[in-house]
């Protein structure tokens, strides 16, 4: 079943930048583009580096390790269209940004 799971504060997610979130036993990447909050795979299909950690331009994060680039609000990726990471539903409440995963 399905979910929505806290996994940051929203003051923890500053405005054009990301951060790494655990939940339920997943790493995500958590990103605040012009003020609006997503969430995808922490994980770079690529070499399985941290996207949370890397450079946020717009909506395009670029891995820190290998320099693939990813479309935080759909998991796309810019440097192969057939690669993909999962993207996640996410909702404000209060101050918290939760993200729907299975539980």
């Amino acid at each position: 079943m399905a979910e929505f799971v806290r996994v940051a504060a929203l003051t923890d997610v500053q405005l054009g930048h990301g951060i790494v979130a655990e939940a339920n036993g997943k790493t995500l990447a958590v990103f605040n583009v012009d003020g609006t909050i997503h969430a995808i795979n922490n994980t770079c299909c690529h070499r399985e580096g941290p996207l949370g950690e890397g450079e946020l331009e717009g909506n395009i994060v670029t891995c820190p390790w290998h320099g693939w680039r990813f479309d935080v609000t759909t998991g796309s990726c810019m440097n192969n269209p057939s690669s993909k990471v999962q993207a996640y539903q996410v909702k404000i409440e209060g101050n918290d940004v939760k993200v729907l995963l299975d539980v």
